[in-house]
């Protein structure tokens, strides 16, 4: 097997408005970063997905008050360009993708953007 045919799985805490766009997308890209946003983090490991979208999301009127755990496959010589990033724990890693490269991450992507986990918080 040659490195342009393996794959990374990663993970991605949502909210309701980027869940929409990457239902409109056809499950097969995230959203361009807004203004705000330098940089598209996904995550190494499902529970740290799972800690954002449950414990930030869900409590954030910005995210409509839910969050979602979505896990994906990106092509492994693409993500190679970058380091992997710590944010506190170990448990903690991260890609750093610059906002300006989410095209070139969309097209690494291999297959369809699934949903594994939802979060409701009290304003749901």
């Amino acid at each position: 097997m040659n490195d342009a045919s393996e794959t990374t799985i990663l993970w991605r805490p949502v909210g309701q408005a980027e869940l929409d766009l990457i239902e409109q997308s056809g499950w097969r890209a995230f959203p361009p970063r807004l203004a705000h946003q330098p940089i598209f983090y996904p995550v190494l490991n499902e529970e740290y997905a799972v800690q954002i979208a449950r414990d930030w999301n869900a409590k954030d009127a910005a995210s409509g008050f839910v969050g979602y755990v979505t896990r994906f496959e990106v092509r492994s010589d693409f993500l190679a360009r970058y380091p992997i990033e710590t944010a506190g724990a170990r448990k903690h890693q991260e890609y750093w993708i610059p906002a300006e490269e989410m095209d070139a991450f969309n097209d690494a992507i291999v297959g369809m953007i699934e949903v594994v986990a939802e979060f409701r918080g009290e304003g749901a």
